[in-house]
């Protein structure tokens, strides 16, 4: 019996013309993902070519099949074809007019399956498939002689050192033309925002006193391109994130709250499957209770994170050649298991993270655990106002704030609490009264001592 092999985005087989209809959903939803693709009548799912009856009246039946379900009309080739004795309906299609329906609903091939899509949901893809089509491989603005070839031999470096490109020494010329990275005299789109020193992509950076996005403690705007970025993000997060000290055999491990692993992979994913032709930005934001990551651009795949936790999925790539790099120098571990990966990390950590989606972007939040003691971080000591102490929330806040930077002053606290002079003023004085704080030295040139 002859196998003609597994399933795929392009290729279904259907074990009889009883599960015509069927198969002409399959037609409409690898048209809309592929615009091309053959359907098998007389197959198995696995593949062997069982064989049915083949007549002129079976052939015009699926012929009427596709011409009464299928819209915009496509014209197919219908053949009759034998494998090893065995009779089997081919029918090979194509089409360009994209979306297709089946019977009046939309459908997107995932793997070897039909997804039933609403029209939003099927502009969404379009949009973003157009996008992958064509951005990467633009020539960009910049010349081939603006880039960072710092950037290059660092990618290299990590690249050989994971063991994903061979040994050797490399120009950047030679880096840029062997992923097909530049034109003519040009970096490609894709070239720039890896590998460009016009500093082509931009990240923001804030830590914010509560978990409200309006009172924030630092804010930093880093330009640079990818490469680069992703090694300044990680160092922001886990230079203002909670450390604890670990007695092992002797020694101490200072160990972040978050995995290191968790922060490469959650900020090389968010550049690898970001849209960059918009006018957001990347963003990691540091709050009390949570980290977010924020990637510009719809969400990439048509599968949910959790899908790929529970099951082994192909990767829905944005960025191809983007990806195939932060791949190389093992940012990205493995095409497909990044949510598997996280969550097993922060499983191990005993951590949670969720994520949003919307029309703008896509956000990875990583759940901070509470902590009501001083708590070392990478540089500082910060110390978190309890929830029992006798202090309104003006006065946590500014609590908080001293126990940052004990040099803020009243003008400084009150931008960064957007209140006014008088009212930080008041709130220095209870705390004072309390106990909580100590003047040391001038109004004009001194700081303030935090005392519990």
């Amino acid at each position: 019996m002859q196998n003609l092999g597994k399933e795929t985005e392009t290729l279904e087989f259907k074990k009889t013309t009883g599960e015509i209809k069927e198969g002409m959903v399959s037609i409409s939803s690898i048209l809309n993902k592929h615009k091309v693709g053959t359907l098998y009548f007389g197959v198995k799912p696995n593949g062997d070519a069982t064989g049915q009856d083949v007549s002129e009246s079976s052939l015009r039946d699926v012929s009427r099949a596709v011409y009464e379900s299928i819209r915009p009309q496509i014209y197919p080739v219908i053949t009759e074809e034998i494998l090893d004795d065995r009779h089997v309906i081919k029918v090979e299609f194509e089409g360009s007019e994209v979306p297709y329906s089946a019977y009046g609903r939309y459908y997107l091939r995932t793997a070897d399956e039909d997804r039933e899509v609403s029209p939003a949901e099927l502009k969404k893809f379009f949009v973003a498939n157009e996008y992958k089509e064509k951005w990467e491989k633009t020539k960009s603005e910049v010349l081939k002689k603006d880039v960072d070839k710092s950037a290059v031999k660092k990618f290299c470096e990590k690249a050989i050192a994971a063991g994903r490109l061979s040994d050797g020494k490399y120009t950047a010329a030679a880096i840029l033309d062997k992923f097909g990275l530049t034109s003519g005299d040009y970096l490609t789109n894709a070239g720039n925002v890896l590998f460009g020193k016009k500093n082509p992509v931009t990240l923001k950076a804030a830590i914010f006193a509560t978990d409200e996005k309006l009172t924030f403690i630092d804010m930093q705007m880093f330009e640079d391109n990818i490469i680069n970025l992703l090694d300044i993000g990680e160092q922001y997060i886990l230079k203002n994130i909670h450390w604890a000290g670990e007695i092992t055999d002797f020694d101490r491990d200072d160990i972040p709250e978050i995995p290191v692993a968790v922060i490469r992979e959650a900020l090389a994913n968010s550049f690898a499957h970001s849209i960059y032709n918009g006018s957001t930005y990347h963003e990691i934001c540091i709050y009390p209770s949570k980290v977010t990551i924020y990637s510009p651009g719809t969400y990439a795949s048509s599968h949910k994170p959790e899908e790929y936790i529970k099951k082994n999925l192909q990767s829905s790539i944005r960025n191809e050649k983007i990806a195939k790099l932060l791949f190389l120098s093992k940012s990205i571990e493995q095409f497909g298991s990044g949510f598997k990966r996280i969550n097993s990390l922060c499983k191990d950590a005993k951590i949670k993270f969720s994520y949003e989606t919307d029309e703008s972007g896509f956000t990875f939040i990583v759940h901070r655990k509470k902590v009501t003691t001083p708590v070392q971080t990478a540089d500082a000591v910060t110390v978190n106002v309890t929830e029992n102490v006798t202090l309104n929330k003006m006065e946590k806040l500014v609590y908080q704030l001293l126990s940052i930077n004990p040099g803020f002053t009243r003008d400084e606290l009150a931008d960064k609490t957007s209140k006014t002079v008088r009212t930080v003023q008041r709130t220095l004085n209870s705390l004072r009264d309390k106990g909580y704080i100590e003047r040391i030295g001038s109004d004009k040139t001194g700081s303030w001592k935090i005392l519990k």
